[in-house]
């Protein structure tokens, strides 16, 4: 009877086009399900922190360095994360993780409702939640492999990832808005803490396979440094992780200062805040959505650097909207609209090129190094985000909001045609080791014994 409500979830998940195919595997099914729920939470508390700051001191420069003081703990805590992901159950991990980020969203909660709350509060729960997140996110990422059994649904299983986050990113800021209008900020930092519970059920009920781990005998700074000579060693990983950490440092600072868009560009509340951020939601779940249904990894790296290219304009795009509103008086009821839109694109571009990332990096990568390089992929994509939001908070304050936005949108254009330079390169090598693998079919041999290229190979 097992076996047969087994095939029929297999059936299901087959016949819709294989976009949720990851989902037959039942310890992913936990995963996602519990973890979309705890995400809605992160981003309502997102957007409720940013907003609490914002509205009490009407500081572009204090918004950059909550941001930074939030972040930069994740940039330094993530090298060590990854040492400890390829030597330590990674699912015990991440249950003491979850725990901790849930204590931390109560003690925000208590201290906004009881009126406690001051800046500096704020920047310290912030350095907490970004050293656990610097541990948390590397850890979750290797711990991918291990609940989805057959490394064919392994890219799947990463679109479907990105897809939860960005439906999270689009439903949390929304509910934020609200709660903030009608209750405040604390009702949505313990939402969040409650948020918390359902992935670490979850992450209980797992029956995950004990996963054959060497002895380790170098010591964790010589293990630290094998790993940053295999990853930066590597022309397809070194690539790929500069670009992602390019991009994150220029163009991902936008959302650093949306909540100033939508107060003193905009003129709008909690709720245009909401929508803004929920618009690049929007984009990012249908970018996920479209690189779930991709039947294999062949043509990702090109996907990479395309995805670089539509995030950057957009972003450029969405600056040129708020130059209209300052020096032509562009009415808000277009404004807004074309500014959710362009939030839109960028949200798909930049889920996509991170996804794309993601899922090359984790099926060229060794597995005993897995926890290391996706180490170096939170310090590229998450790491960097504290860098950033010191440059657009101080840029903004000096040159102003929609210049900053262009800058970093220009920046981020050229970061990816550098990288499309090297594509016949990284193709090459990329798919050497997907044919090794059997991600992609292996050439045939014409009768002289030369290789056949593939049609669509990359």
């Amino acid at each position: 009877m097992t076996d047969v409500r087994k095939s029929g979830r297999q059936e299901r998940f087959d016949r819709a086009g294989g976009v949720f195919r990851a989902l037959r595997h039942r310890n992913y099914r936990l995963f996602y399900a519990g973890q979309g729920i705890s995400l809605i939470g992160t981003w309502m508390q997102r957007i409720a922190l940013s907003w609490l700051v914002y509205e009490r001191t009407g500081s572009v420069a204090l918004l950059g360095i909550v941001g930074f003081s939030g972040q930069i703990m994740t940039f330094a805590a993530a090298p060590f994360a990854g040492v400890l992901a390829d030597r330590v159950n990674r699912r015990r991990l991440l249950v003491a993780t979850q725990t901790v980020a849930m204590v931390q969203a109560f003690v925000l909660a208590g201290l906004t409702y009881t009126d406690a709350i001051s800046v500096w509060h704020i920047i310290g729960l912030s350095i907490m939640l970004g050293l656990v997140n610097g541990f948390d996110i590397p850890i979750r990422q290797s711990f991918v492999v291990e609940m989805v059994e057959g490394r064919e649904d392994l890219p799947n299983a990463i679109a479907l990832n990105s897809s939860m986050v960005n439906g999270a990113k689009l439903v949390g800021p929304s509910l934020a808005g609200v709660l903030i209008a009608l209750v405040g900020e604390a009702m949505c930092f313990f939402v969040n803490g409650l948020s918390f519970v359902a992935v670490i059920v979850a992450l209980l009920a797992m029956r995950v396979q004990p996963r054959e781990r060497h002895a380790q005998e170098a010591h964790v700074l010589r293990h630290m440094k094998d790993g940053f000579a295999y990853a930066f060693g590597f022309m397809p990983i070194r690539s790929i992780l500069l670009l992602l950490a390019l991009v994150s440092l220029l163009g991902m600072s936008y959302t650093t200062l949306l909540p100033a868009v939508a107060k003193d560009i905009l003129h709008g509340d909690a709720r245009t805040l909401g929508f803004l951020m929920g618009s690049g939601g929007v984009g990012a779940l249908f970018g996920a959505i479209f690189l779930a249904a991709r039947k294999d990894t062949r043509g990702l790296v090109r996907v990479i650097a395309i995805a670089s290219v539509l995030f950057g304009a957009a972003l450029v795009g969405f600056a040129v909207v708020l130059f209209g509103v300052v020096l032509l008086g562009v009415p808000f009821s277009i404004s807004f609209v074309i500014s959710v839109v362009l939030l839109a694109v960028a949200g798909a571009g930049s889920m996509i090129q991170m996804a794309s990332s993601n899922t090359v990096l984790q099926t060229i990568v060794d597995e005993d190094k897995r926890g290391r390089v996706m180490s170096f992929y939170t310090m590229a994509f998450m790491g960097m985000g504290p860098f950033g939001s010191l440059l657009a908070g101080f840029l903004a304050h000096w040159i102003g909001i929609p210049l900053t936005i262009a800058i970093t949108g220009g920046g981020s254009i050229a970061a990816a045609l550098v990288f499309a330079s090297w594509l016949p390169a990284m193709n090459r090598k990329v798919h050497r080791i997907y044919a090794q693998r059997k991600l992609v079919p292996v050439p045939a041999v014409a009768g002289n014994g030369e290789s056949v290229p593939l049609v669509g190979k990359q």
